[in-house]
């Protein structure tokens, strides 16, 4: 085969801290083990511009073209700022300046998998995770043996009809290519890079698109290969920060004791975070998790109030948060609580709760959301078309958003005054602390400097 496949990374957001593009990298290590003849190329927006990918594609001319979507919007209710228009010209450029075959896929070209397929028109959609089926969809083609019923999760014009093929129970690609280039840019203006160690998580919560994107069954990673992958990077990179993107870390606990142990046990050295929730987390794990390398959690609080979690049908209580959090301090990790303030269930009475209760908890940093974004194919869907918030037949593309009746932002603002703990609100620009941080050198998150 003497083919190339172009992978375009069309992710722009740089707020907080651009990301690297991870689910690229795993496409990119997965054929290059399974077809080693193939060319593959890369295309990052948060680095490079229209006019350089129309140059790039002129140059190469690539038989396929992947383009990866991360998010559909910013999830954020004040600016409400949409991608699908950056998107869709992508497409159109491609489509003006090559005779390509287009491959879409992404986090979030999966959470809309038919609408974006059909208001975008590439010849493929991949949605969830994309190994195997980019590998068997590129077979296919290259052998024109026109069987795309069997590739899972492909969708697709069949005489006219998009067609959605069942997703399957894939198992995690254990390793991942890192690009030099793109690694020095978010090393340098991310100070962190990430790595994945298991997908999937089996929770409930009424907003979330992590099932459908990942799937409920929790699948991890060998941990030998994983930990031999971050040796070899950090011997060949200077790097020494890791963000673990699991959509949960204390999922498989069996395999996250195993894990830190693996680390300790060869004297892999580098510091890392992850997101946690308060579920199965108990504090010899949080000990030996320290010992190897953790720095940092990133917490998917929503609330401080029990009435509200169990709205949201968050698996824990207040006093497992409260708990846990006084733990984490006493151990010196540094942890932030992400909540969402005027979701489904929330009052006046549970915003003025979840306020008092934050003054229980030590030294951290809340970042809030306001409201929840309205997902398809979501309980909070079904709740909110229930209510008369939105109807069935409604573009859910364009960001709408779930915020209680009660929820009024200048109480709530002066609540956050009040506890006397920092709060920073999606309005608020932090990034120029930020900003000053990473260029004195400081890796790593760096909420945890907006505490002091």
């Amino acid at each position: 085969m003497n083919k190339s496949i172009l992978f375009i990374s069309a992710n722009q957001l740089k707020e907080p801290y651009p990301v690297y593009p991870l689910g690229i990298s795993y496409l990119v290590s997965y054929l290059e083990e399974h077809l080693p003849d193939l060319k593959i190329l890369l295309f990052d927006f948060n680095i490079n511009d229209y006019s350089e990918l129309v140059q790039l594609i002129k140059k190469e001319n690539p038989k396929y073209i992947g383009a990866s979507f991360r998010n559909i919007d910013d999830v954020n209710f004040y600016a409400k700022n949409s991608y699908i228009a950056h998107y869709k010209t992508i497409v159109d450029l491609v489509k003006e300046n090559s005779k390509t075959t287009i491959i879409i896929g992404g986090p979030g070209y999966s959470i809309f998998p038919i609408e974006m397929y059909n208001l975008l028109k590439p010849d493929f959609g991949i949605y969830g995770e994309g190994e195997i089926s980019l590998f068997k969809l590129i077979k296919t083609i290259e052998y024109k043996e026109n069987k795309y019923d069997s590739i899972p999760r492909l969708i697709y014009n069949k005489n006219g009809v998009t067609t959605f093929n069942k997703k399957d129970d894939s198992t995690l690609q254990p390793k991942t290519s890192y690009n030099k280039e793109m690694t020095d840019y978010y090393w340098q203006n991310s100070g962190m890079i990430n790595i994945q160690t298991k997908r999937g998580c089996p929770y409930n919560c009424i907003y979330c698109t992590y099932p459908l994107i990942e799937g409920k069954n929790v699948r991890t990673h060998n941990p030998e290969i994983l930990v031999e992958n971050i040796e070899k990077y950090l011997h060949e990179n200077n790097v020494d920060y890791f963000f673990f993107t699991d959509s949960l870390f204390n999922l498989k606990n069996k395999f996250n004791y195993e894990f830190a142990e693996l680390i300790l046990r060869k004297n892999v050295k580098f510091k890392w975070g992850a997101y946690f929730n308060f579920k199965n987390l108990p504090k010899d794990l949080l000990v030996l998790l320290k010992r190897a390398g953790l720095t940092h959690i990133e917490f998917g609080t929503d609330s401080l109030c029990d009435i509200t979690l169990n709205s949201y049908r968050k698996p824990f209580t207040f006093e497992e948060i409260l708990n846990t959090s006084d733990i984490c301090n006493k151990l010196d990790i540094d942890f932030a609580h992400f909540l969402i303030l005027g979701g489904y269930g929330e009052t006046k009475e549970t915003l003025k709760e979840t306020f008092e209760n934050s003054k229980k908890i030590g030294r951290t940093v809340f970042f809030p959301f306001v409201g929840m974004r309205i997902y398809p194919n979501t309980e909070l869907c079904k709740i909110a078309i229930n209510e008369g918030k939105i109807q069935p037949t409604d573009d859910l593309l364009l960001p709408k958003y779930y915020v209680a009746e009660d929820y009024n932002e200048e109480y709530v603002k002066q609540l956050a005054k009040e506890s006397g703990k920092r709060w920073v609100f999606p309005d608020e620009d932090s990034s120029a602390i930020i900003n000053k941080l990473r260029m004195k050198g400081k890796k790593g998150p760096l909420w945890e400097y907006l505490t002091k």
